[in-house]
C-alpha cells in the first residue's frame, strides 16, 4: 500500500498523461486546482450529497426500533430493506434512473395520481442533486438498519427495568440509555457513511454521465475520473485525489476525537 501511494503524492507534482513518463512541473496541479471553478463545484456536490448520511441514519435507526419488537413479520420486513444492500449498485441506478424519467417514469406517474405534475428530476439542476441523495438513502438504509438492530438487541434489558423502576418515561430511556448504546455504531456508520460520500461515482456516472445538468450532480471522484482518462490528465487527477484523500483522513480524525470525548462523557 505504501508504494502506490508514495507514487501517488510523486505524480500529483507532474504532468503526466498516464503514457509517456512523468515530468516534474512543481506545484502547477495544486496552483491550476485552486483556480479551477470545476472543482469546488465537484467538492460543493459532493458534500451536499453527504446530507443523506444524517437521514439514512435516522430512518434506518426508526426502522430497527420499529422490528426490534416481538410482532409477526419482522424477518420478512428486514429481508425486504435489506435487499436492496446486496443488489448491484449499477442495476440499481439504471432502475432508479428510469424511475426518475420525466415523462414515464414511476415517480411522476406516481405524483400524478395525486395532482402532481413533477419534474424531469435528472435533468433539472435543481432536482439532481436531492434525486440522487434520495436513491443513495434508499440503496444504504438496509444495511445501517441491521447494524441497530443488532446493537438495539445486545442492550441488556434490565437497565430499561431499572430505569423505568426510578421513573423514566420511554423518551428519557431512550435518550439515557438506548442513544449511549448504540453509539459505537453509530460512529462506526457515521465513518464509513463519510469515507463511501467522498467516493460516491457509480450512481453518477450512471444516472447524470454528463455530470448533470449545469455539472450539478458531479461529484469529485468522477470529476477525478473524468480528468484522468478521458482528457489523460493523470498528475492533475492525482493532485485532486491526494487532496480528497488528505480531507477523508482530517474528517476521520476529527470523528474519531469526537467519539473518544463522547465516550468519555458517557463514562
Amino acid at each position: 500500500g505504501l508504494y502506490p501511494l508514495g507514487y501517488a503524492i510523486y505524480a500529483s507534482f507532474t504532468n503526466w498523461n498516464g503514457l509517456s513518463d512523468p515530468v516534474f512541473n512543481g506545484l502547477d496541479n495544486y496552483i491550476q486546482m485552486a483556480a479551477d471553478p470545476y472543482f469546488w463545484k465537484a467538492m460543493w456536490n459532493t458534500l451536499f450529497m453527504m446530507i443523506g448520511i444524517p437521514i439514512g441514519l435516522a430512518l434506518s435507526l426508526l426502522l430497527a426500533l420499529a422490528l426490534n419488537r416481538k410482532m409477526r413479520g419482522t424477518t420478512f420486513f428486514r429481508t425486504v430493506y435489506y435487499v436492496p444492500v446486496i443488489s448491484s449498485l449499477a442495476a440499481v441506478a439504471i432502475l432508479w434512473q428510469w424511475a426518475y424519467n420525466g415523462d414515464f417514469g414511476l415517480i411522476n406517474q406516481v405524483l400524478a395520481i395525486v395532482g402532481i405534475d413533477g419534474p424531469n428530476w435528472l435533468q433539472n439542476a435543481d432536482t439532481a442533486k436531492p434525486a440522487i441523495i434520495i436513491m443513495s438513502v434508499w440503496k444504504g438504509l438496509g444495511f445501517s438498519m441491521l447494524l441497530y438492530l443488532a446493537a438495539l438487541q445486545s442492550v441488556p434489558r434490565h437497565l430499561y427495568e431499572a430505569a423505568a423502576i426510578d421513573g423514566a418515561n420511554a423518551f428519557q430511556q431512550f435518550r439515557h440509555i438506548t442513544i449511549p448504546m448504540l453509539s459505537p455504531v453509530t460512529f462506526f456508520l457515521v465513518v464509513t457513511s463519510i469515507i463511501g460520500g467522498a467516493q460516491i461515482f457509480i450512481e453518477i456516472n450512471i444516472m447524470t454521465p454528463t455530470g448533470g445538468p449545469e455539472f450539478s450532480t458531479a461529484s469529485i471522484v468522477w470529476y477525478i475520473w473524468q480528468k484522468a482518462f478521458n482528457y489523460l490528465q493523470m498528475g492533475y487527477a492525482t493532485a485532486m485525489s491526494v487532496v480528497l484523500g488528505l480531507l477523508v483522513f482530517v474528517i476521520t480524525a476529527i470523528q474519531f476525537r469526537i467519539n473518544r470525548r463522547f465516550q468519555f462523557s458517557i463514562d
